[in-house]
């Protein structure tokens, strides 16, 4: 099970994300962030100090929600990530398309 937390509107929407984003649960995880994006378009930034784990259907899910966000212009940045789990969007090469940070 996914927690997503909107802790900041300006001036980015930040974002805490807790618990697991899998394939049983990343559609939501989707529809939540550009709902909330769609509102008030703005850089992204997601803090995952509390995510515990997540799959390749969330990997497609955060490049998804990237194309969305850089056809306005904007920017999205991923922020505390555990080892492990940046390990799998360097093994991805995602981290060549979206700021990792920490």
């Amino acid at each position: 099970m996914q927690e997503l937390t909107l802790l900041s509107r300006a001036p980015v929407l930040l974002f805490g994300l807790s618990g697991e984003i899998d394939s049983q649960n990343a559609d939501a995880f989707y529809a939540e962030v550009m709902a909330e994006y769609e509102k008030a378009p703005a850089d992204l930034e997601f803090d995952c100090a509390k995510l515990a784990f997540i799959d390749s259907t969330t990997l497609g899910t955060f490049v998804k929600i990237l194309k969305k966000v850089k056809e306005r212009g904007g920017r999205m940045k991923l922020k505390s990530l555990q080892p492990r789990l940046k390990k799998l969007f360097v093994i991805c090469a995602l981290d060549t398309i979206m700021e990792i940070e920490g």
